[in-house]
Parts: structure tokens; C-alpha cells; sequence
């Protein structure tokens, strides 16, 4: 042993290192050809009927006198509002569908990061591999794998947030360090005033 500990158990999966997709990466043909069909199955499956949509339903709400016209350009203005509002939205609820596909390719660094990228995510920051302490292998052994400089990249990546104290005597209402003192002011007479 060379005087560390090996906290591993022997089964246990180490995550492969995710591609750098930047902005310099060149997609493959396959990539190519998933980014096209993504492009056009988002045009006329999502952002078609959802801009087509959204215009018949402005076009009855300004037509019910519910939002009014422009006096000069009637209801140009807001149909193409309308338009292009229900073009992105078809674009954005594609993107679930897209990344899907590009989980899917085999030979993909794009997909191969999107599924990496994803496995993070459901997992703890720091563990790789969780297994329940009551699994039938009857190892008493922990099933955490963690490594020490994946907790110091996180401990350095992370922002440290320190807890805020909190005190009974707090009104939420009111702001702090504001008090409900007001100063009485007199005035007499001679419109003199002072603070009592």
C-alpha cells in the first residue's frame, strides 16, 4: 500500500471524462444531420402550429374588443407579436426532444456530453456511484465513492453562503434598522418649531 486509502470498493464505476464541446467544436456528419432534422421537425411540428395559433387567438381577442387595435396599423402590430412569441416558444419546446436525440447518437461527443452532463446532475455533487447500504450483495462496506480533489474542485466552484441569523424581535413588515419612533414636532404660534 503506498500509504493512502483506497476507499473504492472494487465494482465501482469511475465516470469517463466529459469532451470539451466548445465553441470551436465541428459537429460531425451525424450531428450535422440530427442538428438539420431537429431544425426542421421544430419549424413545422412546434413553431408553424404555435404561431399559426397564437395569431387566430389574438385576432378573436381583438376582434371580441378584449385587446384593442392600433388606430393607425389595426392589427398588424400585435399578430406579428403574436407570430413571433409562438415561433420561439415551438423552438424552445423542442429542445427536450432535440437533446433526446442527440443522447441517442453512438459515436457522439455531443451526445456523449449531454448524457455525462446529465448523470451529473442526478447524482450527489462529489459521489459517482450510490448504492443502498441494504442491496442483497450483504457488504457492509460503504457504497460512496468519492473523490478528494472532485470535493476541492467543488468546494472552490461553489459559493459559500453563510447562514443569516435570525431574531424573534424582527418585524418582516418593516424593514431593519428603521425604528417606529416618529419625533413630535410642535409648532406654536409664531410658527416656531422644535422636537420633543
Amino acid at each position: 500500500m503506498n500509504g493512502r486509502a483506497d476507499f473504492r470498493e472494487p465494482n465501482a464505476e469511475v465516470p469517463r471524462p466529459i469532451p470539451h464541446i466548445g465553441a470551436d467544436y465541428i459537429p460531425t456528419e451525424e450531428e450535422r444531420r440530427v442538428f438539420a432534422e431537429c431544425n426542421d421537425e421544430s419549424f413545422w411540428f412546434r413553431s408553424v402550429p404555435l404561431a399559426a395559433t397564437s395569431m387566430l387567438i389574438t385576432q378573436g381577442l381583438i376582434s371580441k374588443g378584449i385587446l384593442s387595435s392600433h388606430p393607425k396599423y389595426g392589427s398588424i402590430p400585435k399578430l406579428i407579436f403574436a407570430c413571433i412569441m409562438g415561433y420561439f416558444a415551438g423552438k424552445l419546446s423542442y429542445v427536450k426532444t432535440c437533446q433526446e436525440k442527440f443522447k441517442n447518437l453512438e459515436n457522439s461527443p455531443l451526445g456523449e456530453a449531454l448524457r455525462s452532463g446529465q448523470a451529473r446532475r442526478s447524482s450527489p455533487p462529489g459521489h459517482y456511484s450510490q448504492k443502498s447500504k441494504y442491496d442483497s450483495n450483504g457488504s457492509g462496506h460503504s457504497s460512496f465513492v468519492t473523490s478528494p480533489a472532485a470535493d476541492n474542485i467543488e468546494k472552490e466552484m461553489l459559493p459559500h453562503y453563510e447562514p443569516i441569523p435570525f431574531s424573534a424581535s424582527m418585524n418582516e413588515s418593516a424593514p431593519t434598522g428603521i425604528t417606529d419612533h416618529i419625533a413630535q414636532v410642535k409648532v406654536n404660534k409664531y410658527g416656531d418649531t422644535w422636537d420633543e
